[in-house]
């Protein structure tokens, strides 16, 4: 931004490089700063931040041009210098000084004055898209709800009890080596979460998805570049002595493998699925989902990763959700489509919609994937940009996400389709992947 603003003065990697990773538009700040207002209310934050972030952009570029201008006559007034006859060149030195000090005073406020500004637009979330629902975690609005909740003549037992009888779960030799909410998958269950994945990887790849398996430690800028340190960093794994975070979703090292990039969206969406082991400290759930595996510290994930021109977003929205349906549909599981409220959006999400699938046990639907708009939030953050067609200037691709197979669908998958012995059959889309394997039957 302030390249674009100042014609390019200094170069990237000094301290007012060129500020492509801006979390929110500044034009979009300076034009329309209702829109933001609006969104930061819907959210319950606050609006105050706004117009502290405009009077922050008004003091740097009123900074910024002031030392521009004292530089400029500095250069004007050295080229009067070295014209002046010698003997006059003396007297001119107490002005050279003066000069300098006072350019030397201006770089500092204009350094100043971008740390400001980054303080005060880094406090604003994405902007919400409109139809967002306002509110917090309660005030989601449900879509559609699809599928027969499955119904049975016998006391269906919970996926753990089911787990260890089917020997697929193991949770105490889980804490025994690792801690609490660890756990082994043994035998059939290591078979089943690995022919979920597979199934998910075919899915994304009839879907025109590049497979990438992802790093699962990333810089902190990286990190910081996808929003999750914001205010959900209690979360991540930190490892100080590397200065590495460990990612809880590959979604992370998706955002960063082009970052600093130009990337061709002419023909299409970049489409990627990372597989990768993933890592969640789980702070503040204490109490919470300990028996089994739906909230656990260490987990598999297939993530859908999507860059794209930021006019066709919404559209790409729909097909990450329509490829996350099909895959509940397919496997018989009966879920629902919720519009997340504004106030339970993370900081990257313009838009989030979870699937929920019906877990018969417990009597409730359970998040078993997302699917986020993060509109050009990620991308300004880690200058990742697009060519418009007519080749004209740069400017921020969109990046989306959503999760196409995790380990916590084994929960919906083995309650939904448990027998009254404890055996559980297999979805037809995943006996390929065993062998054929029709049942699971029990082991104790």
């Amino acid at each position: 931004m302030f390249a674009e603003l100042h014609g390019g003065y200094p170069q990237r990697g000094s301290w007012a490089r060129a500020r492509l990773e801006a979390v929110i538009d500044p034009h979009l700040l300076r034009e329309n700063p209702d829109l933001i207002r609006e969104s930061q209310k819907a959210r319950g934050a606050s609006v105050d931040v706004v117009d502290e972030a405009i009077a922050a952009d008004r003091a740097r570029r009123d900074a910024i041009n002031a030392f521009e201008t004292l530089r400029a006559e500095q250069k004007a007034f050295g080229a009067t210098v070295a014209k002046a006859p010698k003997d006059e060149k003396a007297a001119l030195v107490a002005q050279v000084q003066e000069l300098a000090a006072r350019v030397k005073r201006a770089e500092a406020e204009a350094k100043a004055a971008e740390v400001a500004f980054d303080v005060a637009i880094t406090s604003i979330p994405n902007v919400i898209i409109g139809g967002v629902p306002s509110g917090g975690e309660d005030d989601f609005v449900t879509l559609r709800e699809v599928g027969d909740k499955p119904t049975f003549d016998f006391e269906p037992r919970d996926h753990l009890a089911l787990g260890e009888m089917l020997g697929a779960i193991d949770m105490t030799r889980g804490a025994k080596v690792s801690g609490a909410r660890f756990y082994f998958l043994t035998g059939v269950g290591a078979r089943l979460e690995l022919a979920l994945m597979n199934y998910a990887l075919d899915t994304a790849l009839d879907a025109g998805f590049t497979p990438l398996i992802t790093p699962t430690l990333v810089k902190p800028e990286i990190m910081s570049g996808t929003g999750f340190l914001g205010a959900h960093a209690d979360e991540v794994y930190y490892l100080a002595e590397d200065e590495l975070y460990l990612t809880g979703t590959s979604e992370v090292a998706l955002a960063g493998f082009h970052a600093d990039e130009i990337i061709d969206v002419s023909a299409g969406p970049a489409r990627y699925a990372g597989w990768s082991t993933c890592y969640r400290r789980e702070a503040g759930s204490h109490g919470k989902d300990t028996r089994g595996i739906i909230r656990v510290h260490q987990f598999q994930k297939l993530e859908m990763f999507s860059y794209i021109d930021p006019a066709n977003a919404e559209a790409e929205h729909e097909a990450l959700l329509a490829l996350q349906e099909g895959m509940l549909v397919s496997l018989g599981l009966a879920y629902r489509v919720i519009d997340t409220a504004a106030g339970d959006l993370g900081s990257s999400a313009a838009r989030k919609f979870d699937v929920e699938a019906w877990v018969p046990t417990q009597g409730a639907y359970r998040e078993l994937t997302s699917t986020s708009n993060c509109t050009t939030f990620q991308a300004r953050r880690l200058n990742t940009r697009f060519r418009a067609e007519d080749g004209g200037k740069t400017a921020p691709v969109a990046t989306l996400n959503g999760t196409l197979a995790t380990t916590r669908w084994l929960v919906a998958i083995m309650e939904t389709h448990q027998q009254a012995d404890g055996s559980v059959v297999v979805p037809e889309p995943l006996r390929p992947y065993l062998r054929g394997l029709q049942v699971l039957e029990p082991v104790r």
